[in-house]
């Protein structure tokens, strides 16, 4: 389990951070990378195809096999060729890690609408549009006769799943979507031998999260740094291996720790049998369960242990940080 040579796999997002050091994992086990970047800012301007390409050269220098591939995948044509570059490369495609995300964080009343939609559209439409041409071209080749382990691993964030991150309502709601749509691709790909993942990386060191407390710490001298972005590249590795038996899991990787995430799940409830309702009823009733504080949430995610004080300074700092974007 783990050795991939002779498998294609492309990796969307994949010139910087977590992106990149997927990639050179994934050609260090032996799998042929197609690295997709178009080398955008964080906020998605802009363009550089080097910054693709120079993650080539380095697979090349470690003697890996690698192509490059600048297609947003946003654009519905460039996601199909995404899959047509790994064909006509390696001969075929055996998994799609997707990866990339754009981040524009400001508060709701200021957020526009371009803003929203321009984080949205690579988040939660280009997983959707790179899934979509590799199943159909997965699809084809299960109708040939032909069968194969194939793989998709999707990426979200715990901002949408249980870190609420202020100033993220595009970035969590798109994160949140991918989750759920990781488990339907699961059922539905299954008949094409195909299973579908989805990981999400938790305190990691990258262009996106600098300005989330804490992440700006330096790294323990002379030992491993649990933020690395490669810290999240084993999971992946393991996850596109052919003979890995999970499918439609959602897991978590924080450091060396992988859990994983269960989603929206019932909790607490309270029942009236027969009439309705009424208003007076429900607030008696909703009002004595043990409802989750969201700021205590978000401290528990951040590491951090509230107080009366420590949620009054935590409020403060997200209002210093929403005034400010």
């Amino acid at each position: 389990m783990g050795e991939l040579t002779g498998r294609t796999v492309l990796v969307t997002g994949a010139g910087r951070g977590i992106g990149r050091a997927e990639a050179l994992h994934l050609a260090s086990l032996g799998a042929n990378v197609v690295v997709n970047d178009p080398g955008v800012a964080i906020d998605g301007r802009g363009g550089d195809e080097r910054v693709a390409e120079a993650v080539v050269e380095e697979i090349h220098a470690l003697g890996g096999r690698a192509v490059a591939d600048i297609g947003s995948v946003t654009d519905w044509d460039a996601a199909a060729r995404m899959v047509e570059r790994a064909v006509d490369a390696f001969g075929d495609l055996h998994a799609v890690v997707n990866n990339a995300a754009t981040e524009v964080n400001k508060g709701l009343e200021r957020l526009t609408e371009a803003e929203f939609d321009d984080v949205v559209a690579v988040k939660l439409k280009g997983t959707f549009a790179v899934s979509h041409w590799a199943a159909a071209h997965w699809r084809r080749r299960t109708d040939a006769g032909e069968n194969a382990d194939r793989a998709i691993v999707n990426t979200a964030s715990g901002s949408g799943l249980y870190n609420p991150l202020p100033g993220q309502s595009n970035y969590a709601a798109a994160n949140a979507a991918v989750a759920a749509m990781t488990t339907v691709h699961a059922l539905e790909l299954g008949r094409l031998g195909v299973r579908v993942n989805c990981i999400v990386p938790s305190m990691v060191r990258t262009r996106l999260t600098l300005a989330v407390p804490g992440m700006d710490q330096s790294p323990p001298a002379g030992g491993p740094d649990p933020k690395d972005p490669a810290v999240v590249a084993p999971l992946v590795s393991y996850l596109v291996s052919d003979g890995c038996p999970l499918t439609g899991q959602v897991m978590s990787v924080r450091g060396g720790t992988v859990s994983t995430c269960r989603g929206w799940t019932l909790g607490e409830r309270v029942r009236k049998d027969g009439e309705p309702w009424t208003v007076p009823e429900l607030a008696r009733e909703l009002e004595a369960l043990p409802i989750e504080d969201p700021f205590e949430r978000l401290a528990a995610a951040l590491g951090t242990a509230l107080g009366a004080q420590g949620r009054e300074a935590l409020e403060a700092m997200i209002s210093a940080e929403l005034d400010r974007l």
